[in-house]
C-alpha cells in the first residue's frame, strides 16, 4: 500500500444518514425466513451498490481511489459535555430499525469496505477529520451525504454529493440555505440554532436574520462585540441576553476536524468486490434481486472457494490446544486485535478470582476470532509471566468498545460488569448461552460445558479439575498460568464455535427475531441494573431477624405442645416419626427412597383435612426461611464499596422467557403474608429519593383473554369491570352486583388458577371446598368460557405433537417429556404447556417495557431515575422526590402502550398499578 497522491479522490459516506434515508425511504420488508425486519438493511445495500456502480460509469462522479461509511457510534458524545440537552428531543430509532443496525455495518464489510466510527463523536467530525487529513495530503474528497451540516466542509477539492437527489451540492445552493458562503455556515447555525438538534441559538432570531448580521458583521465573535451598533432595540438586547448561548451553539455545530480516528488514510483505499463474501450476505439475507444484479456486475460466485470453505469446515471440527498461545508481551495482543478487527468479531472470555462480578479482580482475558485458534492474557496471576493489567485494558478498550466489532461471549453480561468496572464499556455483544435459550429453552441446560458436550461432542477442562474443591480449592490467580491458558483459550475457542453453529441455527429455525429484539437489548440493560443495585436498610433487617426468632420459638412451642416432646422440627426423619407414628395424623406415607414424607405437599394436604400440627410446621418452616434466606443474610449481600446489593438476573434460567435472579434471589418473597411484606420494607431508597413500582394489573389474565379468544372477558377488560366479580357471576348464576366476597374469592382462585392448568383437587385445597364442588366449580367456568377449554385442549395437542409451545411473540418452550408414561410427569408438563405462553407473552411484554423504559431514562432530562429491580410482573424505579410524578406518568405511558407497537395486535388494554414510597413495602 502506497502513500497518497495528488490524484487520489476519497469518497467519505456519511452512514448514519443512509441509514435513515433508506428505512424511510421504502416500505417496511421482513425476511421470509424468520420475520427479522430488513427494509433499512435492503436500501442501505442498494444505495451502497448504486454509488459504487454510478462512481465506475458517470464522469461527473469521477472513480473513487479511497472509499469509506462512517457511522454515528451512540447517541451522547462530548457535545453532551458542552451542553447537556443536545440531541436531547431526538426520538429513539424505531423498534423495527434498532435490531438491523448490526445487519447494516456487516453488509458494508461485505461489499469490502472500511467501515468507521468512534467513541464519543458524531460521523459528521470523522467526515471533517478525514477532509482535513485528505487536503493536507493534497488529495480530492466527496462527501456523499443530504446533510446541512456538512456543508461548512464544502471547499476547494471538496465536493458534496446528495445522493438522494443525484446532484452535487453547489455554493450557491449553501447560500440558497444559509444566506451565507460554507466558510459562515456555522455562524449562521450558531445564531439560528436548531430544533431537531436542540442546539439552542439566539432565541427570536431565524436563518434569515442570522444571514443578515454575519453578511454585516463578518462573523459572530465580531457580532457579538458589535451590538451596542444595532439600532432594533429587542434584536441588540436579545443578542446581548443570549451571548453565551450562542457561543455555546457554535461550539455545537463547529465540527471536530482533529477526532482521534484509528485508522490512516492509507487504510481506506478501495479493494476489489470479494464476491463469496458479497453473495454469501446477500443470500443470507435473502435479498435476491440485488444478489441478481451483483452477479450482472461482478460475476459468477467463485465455485472454488465454496468448495474450499466446506473443506476447511470439516477440518476444523477437531477440538486441540495446537494453536492455543500464551500472550507474553503487549507486542502480540496487537497481532490478536488486528486480526479481530480485519474479521470484524471476536469471542472474548474473562478470567477471574470471584464469581461476583461487582468484586471479581481480573486475573485474565482470553481471545478467539478463528475456529481452533484462541489466545489468554495473563493479567492477575501469581507469577512473573503476567503483563501489567492497566497497559492490557489499554490495548484492548478501542477494540472492545468499537460498535463495528462484534464481542462474543458466554453469559458475557458478567464479563460486561467486569470490564465496566475496569473503565471499558463494551458494545455489539453477542451471547451464545442465550443464543442457546432462544433454540432449546426447557431441552437441557445452557452453561458452556453442556452446551459444548451437544452440539460439539467435546468434553471441556473442568473449572474443578483446574482449581481443586473443598479444603484443597485454590484461587483461580494461583493456577499455573500454561494449565490456564489451555483452560481460558479453550472457552474462548468454544464460544466462538458455538457463535458460529448458533448464527446458523436461529436463522433456519426462524428464532432471530426472538434473539435480537427480545434477547440481546437486556443484556446492557440488566448489567446497569446490577450495578446499580439497590439499598438495604440493615438496622431494619436486625430488627426483623428478632422479630422472627421470636415468632419462630412461639410457633416451636406450639409444635411441641402438641407433639408433648421436643424434637429438630427440620428434620424430616424427626417430623415423620412424630407425625406418622406419635400422632397418627396420617397413614404411613414414605417417598422412594423409604424416608418418611414431610414435603410441603404433603403436610399441605393434612392441613387441608383440619389438622393443627401440620399447619404449624408449614408456619414454622415459612418464617424460618424467611429469616434464614432474607433477613439474616441479606446484609451479607450488601456490597461494602457500595452500600447496595446487586443481585444477578438470570436471563436463561426458566423455560418461558421469564427472568430469575440469584446472590440474592428476589423474586420468591412472599408478597401476601405480612412477614414477607416486612421484608420489603427494607428496601428502601436514598437519601431525597423515592421508590416506584409498576405492576402489570392482571396481565396474564389478559393474555389468557387474548390467545383463547375469550370474548366475555375481552369485553371486561375493555370495560374496565372487575374480570373476579364478572367471573363469579358467571360460574354462580348470580348478578354481578351481587356477588359477594367469597363468590369472588373463589372465582379469582379459579381464574388464576386456570392459568396454571389447575386440577380439581388444587383448586379444592385452595378455596376449601370438596373435590365434587371444586369440579362443579371448573365446569362451569369452562361452560361459561368455552375458549379457555378450547385454547387448552388445542395447546396440549400442538404440544404433543411437536415437544414445544410458542407465545404470542413466537419465542418456543420446549417440553420434552409431555408425552411421558408416566402419568404425574405427563400432567405437570400439560399444565406447564398450557402457562407457557400466557407467562412467556407476558414476560416478553416486560422485557419490551424495560427496552422502551430504558431509552426514556437514558434521555438527559430523566438520566436521574434508575430502574432497580424487575420482579415478575412488576418494576422498581429509584427517582428523586421532586421527578416522581412526571417519572411516574413517563413508566405508565409506556408500560400501558408496549405492545400497541410490536409485531403482535394485542386486543385487550394493559393497565399499570403504580405506586410511590420511602420502601418497596410501603409500595403494596
Amino acid at each position: 500500500m502506497g502513500k497518497i497522491k495528488k490524484t487520489d479522490h476519497f469518497y467519505l459516506i456519511d452512514g448514519s444518514g443512509y441509514i435513515f434515508r433508506a428505512y424511510y425511504a421504502l416500505p417496511p420488508l421482513t425476511r421470509k425466513s424468520d420475520g427479522l425486519p430488513t427494509g433499512a438493511v435492503s436500501g442501505f445495500c442498494s444505495m451502497l451498490f448504486k454509488l459504487l456502480e454510478d462512481s465506475k460509469s458517470n464522469q461527473n462522479l469521477q472513480k473513487p481511489t479511497h472509499f469509506a461509511v462512517i457511522f454515528d457510534s451512540a447517541r451522547k458524545t462530548f457535545r453532551n459535555e458542552i451542553y447537556s440537552d443536545y440531541k436531547a428531543n431526538r426520538a429513539e430509532a424505531p423498534d423495527d430499525l434498532a435490531p438491523q443496525f448490526d445487519y447494516i455495518r456487516k453488509s458494508v464489510l461485505a461489499f469490502n469496505l472500511p467501515s468507521l466510527e468512534l467513541i464519543n463523536y458524531e460521523a459528521d467530525d470523522l467526515i471533517a477529520t478525514y477532509v482535513e487529513m485528505i487536503l493536507k495530503e493534497g488529495a480530492k474528497a466527496t462527501i456523499v451525504s443530504s446533510d446541512k451540516d456538512l456543508m461548512q466542509l464544502y471547499k476547494k477539492n471538496v465536493r458534496i454529493y446528495d445522493p438522494m437527489k443525484n446532484k452535487f451540492i453547489s455554493e450557491e445552493d449553501i447560500k440558497n440555505k444559509f444566506g451565507v458562503g460554507a466558510s459562515k455556515v456555522i455562524d449562521v447555525q450558531a445564531l439560528a440554532g436548531d430544533s431537531s438538534d436542540n442546539v439552542p441559538g439566539v432565541p427570536g432570531i431565524g436563518v434569515k436574520t442570522a444571514a443578515e448580521l454575519i453578511n454585516k458583521y463578518g462573523d459572530l465573535e465580531k457580532l457579538l462585540k458589535s451590538t451596542h451598533e444595532i439600532k432594533q432595540n429587542k434584536r441588540r438586547e436579545t443578542l446581548i441576553e443570549n451571548k453565551d448561548k450562542a457561543l455555546i451553539s457554535k461550539k455545537l455545530v463547529t465540527l471536530k476536524s482533529d477526532a482521534p480516528v484509528n485508522k490512516n488514510l492509507t487504510d481506506l483505499e478501495l479493494k476489489s468486490i470479494d464476491k463469496d463474501k458479497l453473495y454469501k450476505f446477500l443470500r443470507e439475507m435473502e435479498f435476491n434481486r440485488l444478489l441478481s444484479s451483483a452477479i450482472s456486475a461482478y460475476g459468477e460466485p467463485n465455485l472454488t472457494s465454496i468448495k474450499n470453505e466446506v473443506k476447511i469446515e470439516k477440518n476444523q471440527k477437531a477440538i486441540n490446544k495446537k494453536e492455543y498461545y500464551l500472550i507474553e508481551n503487549l507486542e502480540q495482543i496487537d497481532n490478536w486485535i488486528t486480526e479481530a478487527e480485519e474479521l470484524g468479531e471476536v469471542a472474548v472470555d474473562t478470567e477471574t478470582n470471584s464469581l461476583d462480578p461487582h468484586q471479581a479482580d481480573l486475573v485474565g482475558v482470553s481471545l478467539s476470532s478463528k475456529i481452533g485458534k484462541a489466545c489468554y492474557i495473563p493479567i492477575g496471576h501469581k507469577s512473573n509471566k503476567c503483563i501489567e493489567k492497566d497497559l492490557v485494558l489499554k490495548k484492548l478498550k478501542p477494540l472492545l468498545e468499537d460498535p463495528s466489532i462484534k464481542k462474543i461471549g458466554q453469559n458475557i453480561k458478567f464479563d460486561f460488569i467486569v470490564f465496566f468496572k475496569h473503565g471499558i464499556n463494551m458494545t455489539s455483544m453477542e451471547d451464545t448461552m442465550l443464543m442457546s435459550y432462544v433454540l432449546d429453552a426447557g431441552k437441557n441446560r445452557h452453561n458452556m460445558d453442556t452446551l459444548s458436550e451437544i452440539h460439539l461432542n467435546h468434553k471441556t477442562i473442568s473449572f474443578k479439575d483446574l482449581v481443586g474443591t473443598g479444603k484443597k480449592e485454590i484461587n483461580f490467580s494461583e493456577v499455573d498460568v500454561d494449565k490456564a491458558k489451555d483452560y481460558a483459550a479453550e472457552d474462548a475457542d468454544i464460544t466462538f464455535r458455538l457463535y458460529k453453529k448458533f448464527q446458523k441455527s436461529l436463522k433456519d429455525e426462524k428464532m432471530i427475531n426472538i434473539y435480537e429484539i427480545f434477547e440481546k437489548p437486556l443484556l446492557k440493560i440488566l448489567a446497569f441494573m446490577e450495578i446499580e443495585g439497590v439499598k438495604i436498610d440493615n438496622k431494619f433487617l436486625k430488627s426483623l431477624s428478632t422479630k422472627f426468632e421470636k415468632k419462630i420459638v412461639k410457633i416451636q412451642n406450639e409444635v411441641f405442645k402438641i407433639s408433648k416432646k421436643e424434637f429438630n422440627i427440620a428434620s424430616p426423619k424427626q417430623l415423620g416419626e412424630i407425625l406418622y407414628n406419635d400422632l397418627k395424623i396420617a397413614d404411613l406415607k414414605k417417598t422412594k427412597k423409604g424416608s418418611f414424607a414431610t414435603s410441603a405437599s404433603v403436610l399441605e394436604d393434612l392441613a387441608f383435612k383440619g389438622h393443627k400440627f401440620p399447619q404449624l410446621v408449614l408456619d414454622w418452616r415459612q418464617v424460618s426461611k424467611l429469616k434464614n434466606t432474607y433477613s439474616d443474610s441479606l446484609p451479607e449481600h450488601i456490597n461494602p464499596n457500595t452500600q447496595r446489593v446487586h443481585t444477578s438476573f438470570l436471563l436463561a434460567a426458566t423455560t418461558t422467557g421469564r427472568l430469575a435472579s440469584s446472590d440474592p434471589n428476589l423474586q420468591n418473597i412472599p408478597i401476601k403474608s405480612e412477614d414477607g411484606k416486612d421484608i420489603r420494607k427494607a428496601f428502601i431508597a436514598k437519601k431525597d429519593h423515592v421508590l416506584i413500582s409498576a405492576d402489570y394489573n392482571q396481565i396474564e389474565m389478559r393474555i389468557l383473554a387474548d390467545l383463547a379468544d375469550v370474548k366475555g372477558l375481552k369485553k371486561a377488560f375493555k370495560n374496565n369491570e372487575d374480570i373476579h366479580s364478572l367471573t363469579a357471576s358467571q360460574i354462580f348464576n348470580v348478578d354481578i352486583k351481587k356477588v359477594n366476597q367469597d363468590q369472588r374469592r373463589k372465582a379469582k382462585a379459579i381464574n388464576f388458577g386456570i392459568i396454571y392448568g389447575i386440577s380439581q383437587y388444587g383448586l379444592a385445597k385452595q378455596i376449601n371446598v370438596t373435590n365434587h364442588e371444586a369440579e362443579e366449580f371448573l365446569n362451569a367456568y369452562f361452560l361459561k368460557f368455552p375458549e379457555i377449554k378450547i385454547y387448552m385442549d388445542r395447546t396440549i395437542k400442538f404440544c404433543r405433537k411437536s415437544g414445544f409451545v410458542n407465545n404470542i411473540f413466537g419465542r418456543r418452550s420446549h417440553f420434552i417429556n409431555i408425552n411421558d408414561k408416566n402419568y404425574n410427569i405427563r400432567n405437570f408438563q400439560e399444565r406447564a404447556a398450557i402457562n407457557a405462553p400466557i407467562q412467556g407473552s407476558a414476560a416478553e411484554i416486560m422485557r419490551l417495557a424495560m427496552i422502551r423504559l430504558d431509552k426514556k431514562l437514558s434521555d438527559q432530562k430523566n438520566q436521574n431515575t434508575k430502574m432497580l429491580l424487575q420482579i415478575h410482573d412488576e418494576l422498581i424505579f429509584e427517582t428523586p422526590k421532586e421527578e416522581a410524578k412526571r417519572i411516574s406518568k413517563i413508566i405508565i405511558d409506556e408500560m400501558s402502550s408496549v405492545v400497541k407497537s410490536e409485531q403482535h395486535s394485542f386486543s385487550i388494554p394493559l393497565t399499570v398499578d403504580l405506586n410511590t414510597g420511602e420502601n418497596w413495602g410501603t409500595l403494596h
